[in-house]
C-alpha cells in the first residue's frame, strides 16, 4: 500500500518561519515534521510514498530526495495552484492503486494508530477527541460509521475532530471530479467525502491514542518536548572535562562541548556544533546543526536551528530561532509575563504562560538587545545595539 503526504501548503499561521520553507519542514527534535510522519508510517509497513509539494517544494525534494536514506520510495506530484486538499489527492490518482493511507503532512501520529487504521475493510477517517473545537472540521457518528463532516461550525455537534489521517480507496477520485468550489475558491476533501456519506458509502472511524497539534509556532514548543521526552542518550560528538551531563542527552557528529557546561536532558544537539564553555542547557531544548552556543548562555525548552549562533551572555528561554541567527553579547529574550498571566500574541491565545520570542532566519541583534515575551520577528531584521523590541516586526526590518 502506498501513502499520499499531502505537502503542498504554505501554512501562513507559522509565520515568520514559513516565509522561507513549508510548514512541513520545521523541525521538530531536529527533524523536520514531515520526517517524524514518514518514519512512523515507514514503521507501521508503508515503503512507498507519494509527496504533493507546492509552496518551497525544493525544500522537501532536497531533504527526502527518492528515500535512499531512509529505505524507501518517494514520487512527487506538483500543486502549482493552491486550490485544496481535493485538487492536491486527485494529482496523486495516477500513482495509486485501491486502497491507499493520505495524511496531511504536519501531522504528528503513532505508527500503532497507522497500523490500526491499515486493518479496516472501509474507507475510514481518524478522530480526536479535543475540548475546544474552534477553528476545527468537527465529525458527526453514529456508531461505527461517519455520520456527516462538519467545517467550523458555531455549534459543534461532537467534540470529534478529523485528525489529517484517511484510508481510502479509488472512490474517492469520483468524488472529488463532482466536488464543487468552497467559498475560498479551493476543492476540499472533506467536501468530497462527503458527497460518498449523501450516496451512502460506508466511511468508518478510528479514534487515535495519540495525535500532536502543530498549528501556531508555539504549538512547535509542545511538540517538542513530548518528542523528547522519549528521547536517546547518544554522543557521537566529544565532550571535555568537566561537562556535567544528566538525562537523556544526544550528541550529533562532530560536535564539541567544551569544559564546564551544565546540560540537563532531554536536549538534542546537532553535527559540528562548538557548545559553551561555560553554559548552561536545560530539558526541552534541541540545537540544530553548525550551531555555536557560547559562554555564560542559558538556554531553555527551545529550538535553535541550523546555523544560528548563541555565543556570549545570552538568555533564550522557549523560543523559537530560525536559521542563521546571531545573537549579539548580551541579547536576553523574557518568556514570562511580570502579572504571570498567559500569553496571547497577535490576538491569538497561546495558552502558555511562559512563552519567548518567535524569530525568523538570518536576524541579528547587537549588545544587550532586548526581546519581550510573545514577539514575532520576521527574517533578516536587525536590532541594534541596547533596543528593545516587542510584538509583531515586520521582515527586513531595522531597528535602533
Amino acid at each position: 500500500m502506498k501513502a499520499v503526504i499531502l505537502a503542498a501548503g504554505e501554512g501562513k499561521r507559522m509565520h515568520p518561519l514559513t516565509y522561507t520553507r513549508p510548514k512541513v519542514m520545521l523541525p521538530i527534535a531536529n527533524r523536520p515534521i514531515m520526517e517524524h510522519l514518514m518514519l512512523e508510517m515507514k514503521k507501521a509497513g508503508i515503503q512507498e510514498f507519494v509527496f504533493v509539494v507546492g509552496y518551497h517544494g525544493e525544500k522537501i525534494r532536497e531533504h527526502f530526495d527518492k528515500g535512499e536514506k531512509w529505505d524507501v520510495q518517494i514520487d512527487y506530484v506538483m500543486q502549482r495552484k493552491q486550490l485544496g486538499t481535493a485538487h492536491a489527492v486527485k494529482l496523486a490518482q495516477r500513482f495509486v492503486k485501491d486502497k491507499f493511507l493520505l495524511a496531511n503532512g504536519d501531522v504528528l501520529i503513532l505508527a500503532e494508530d497507522i497500523r490500526r487504521l491499515l486493518e479496516g475493510d472501509y474507507a475510514s477517517l481518524c478522530l480526536i477527541e479535543e475540548d475546544d473545537t474552534s477553528g476545527l472540521g468537527v465529525v458527526e457518528v453514529e456508531r461505527s460509521r461517519v455520520k456527516r463532516i462538519h467545517e467550523k461550525v458555531a455549534v459543534p455537534p461532537s467534540n470529534l475532530v478529523n485528525a489529517g489521517l484517511y484510508l481510502l480507496d479509488e472512490d474517492i477520485f469520483s468524488a472529488i471530479d463532482r466536488t464543487s468550489e468552497s467559498p475560498r475558491g479551493e476543492y476540499e476533501l472533506t467536501d468530497s467525502l462527503q458527497i460518498l456519506l449523501d450516496e451512502n458509502s460506508e466511511i468508518t472511524w478510528l479514534k487515535l491514542s495519540n495525535w500532536i497539534d502543530v498549528s501556531y509556532p508555539w504549538d512547535l514548543l509542545t511538540a517538542n518536548e513530548l518528542l523528547l521526552a522519549n528521547g536517546e542518550t547518544e554522543n557521537l560528538g566529544t565532550v571535555e572535562e568537566n561537562v556535567v551531563l544528566k538525562g537523556h542527552i544526544s550528541i550529533g557528529t562532530d560536535t564539541l562541548v567544551r569544559s564546564n557546561c551544565y546540560l540537563v536532558g532531554p536536549i538534542r544537539i546537532g553535527e559540528n556544533c562548538e557548545i559553551g564553555p561555560n553554559c548552561y542547557i536545560r530539558p526541552g531544548t534541541t540545537i540544530g546543526n553548525r550551531c555555536h552556543i557560547g559562554s555564560a548562555v542559558e538556554i531553555k525548552n527551545s529550538i535553535v536551528m541550523q546555523g544560528t549562533k548563541i555565543p556570549h551572555h545570552n538568555y533564550i528561554g522557549d523560543s523559537v530561532l530560525g536559521e542563521e541567527c546571531n545573537f549579539g553579547a548580551g541579547t536576553k529574550i523574557a518568556n514570562l509575563r511580570l502579572d504571570k498571566q498567559e500569553i496571547t500574541v497577535a490576538n491569538v491565545a497561546t495558552r502558555r504562560r511562559k512563552l519567548g520570542a518567535i524569530i525568523g532566519d538570518g536576524v541579528q541583534t547587537g549588545i544587550n538587545a532586548s526581546i519581550n515575551v510573545g514577539s514575532l520577528i520576521g527574517n533578516h531584521t536587525f536590532i541594534g545595539p541596547g533596543a528593545t523590541v516587542a510584538g509583531i516586526v515586520l521582515p527586513n526590518s531595522r531597528i535602533f
